[in-house]
């Protein structure tokens, strides 16, 4: 592994948001918080809750109502017509062509998650097809196959792809570092996402475990996000709010409200830490761009 010596900062997308005010100062100091959905997931089905989105129709119109609720993104997963996890170019594009029409000014985020179907190759090849404008990627599931790291992230770099990482341990954190040191993820690609608590074997994520999951980041990763398994996703999410972070809520982690009640719809619990945030004086994007 080798030093990449030519990094693009790049602008493409216009959610990107700009972290000065980071974990310093007060509420009203940080940048705005950006809210992205993730409303389905890799795993769950119908019977797992009834409005889960799993057609390209049903994805799109979720996104549409989670555009009025507050989001600024969605984390896009694609099911194939038995429910599958799918990473197919075709599935894809024409979601997020059903998406970019209901819901124009929402941002579209790609995953490349593996699911226990997919390896690191076939993760690169979708990413080489489709050039999404923003993708998701394991640091731990992309290292499963080290040879095709470094060509990974420096097409994405030449692609103009907005990478966020997911870190689903400090492990994983001293990974990315240990990447980011010997070139094989270029030094301005470093938008992560932190992963709290596990949907298989389930272990419920908790508030408590933000604050030193973050403290561990120090300065080197101003731009990040959380979400949260289990039913303890709001307090999660408030808890990063409240620390300078941004949130990922939606079915994908948790089909439940803040009061323990299974949620209507993905739409109200992207709108309950909408509110959450206004009420904690924390500053939205979504309002910004209204």
């Amino acid at each position: 592994m080798h030093k990449r010596n030519e990094h693009k900062v790049t602008d493409q997308d216009q959610h990107k948001p700009q972290h000065e005010g980071g974990r310093m100062g007060g509420l009203s100091q940080m940048a705005p918080a950006k809210v992205t959905v993730a409303p389905n997931g890799a795993r769950r089905q119908k019977a797992d809750h009834p409005d889960l989105p799993l057609s390209v129709v049903e994805i799109a119109q979720t996104a549409k109502s989670c555009w009025d609720a507050g989001a600024d993104e969605i984390h896009l997963h694609v099911r194939e017509a038995d429910g599958a996890h799918s990473l197919s170019v075709d599935l894809y594009q024409q979601a997020i062509a059903a998406v970019r029409h209901l819901a124009p000014g929402l941002a579209v985020q790609v995953t490349t998650e593996a699911a226990g179907r997919y390896a690191p190759a076939e993760q690169f090849a979708l990413l080489q097809e489709l050039r999404p404008s923003s993708a998701s990627i394991s640091v731990r599931e992309i290292c499963r196959t080290p040879e095709i790291t470094q060509d990974l992230y420096g097409f994405c770099n030449d692609a103009r792809i907005k990478v966020q990482h997911i870190l689903y341990s400090l492990e994983d954190l001293e990974l990315l570092r240990q990447l980011l040191e010997c070139g094989d993820v270029p030094d301005d690609m470093r938008d992560i996402l932190l992963v709290f608590g596990k949907y298989n074997p389930a272990r419920d994520a908790q508030s408590a475990e933000v604050a030193p999951f973050v403290q561990a980041l120090g300065d080197d990763f101003p731009n990040w996000t959380v979400c949260a398994f289990g039913p303890h996703e709001h307090d999660v999410a408030a808890e990063a709010l409240r620390l300078g972070g941004h949130v990922r809520i939606g079915f994908e982690n948790n089909i439940h409200g803040a009061d323990g009640e299974l949620a209507r719809d993905n739409a109200q619990n992207i709108s309950r830490i909408v509110q959450a945030a206004r009420a904690m004086g924390r500053s939205l994007l979504k309002d910004q761009q209204s």
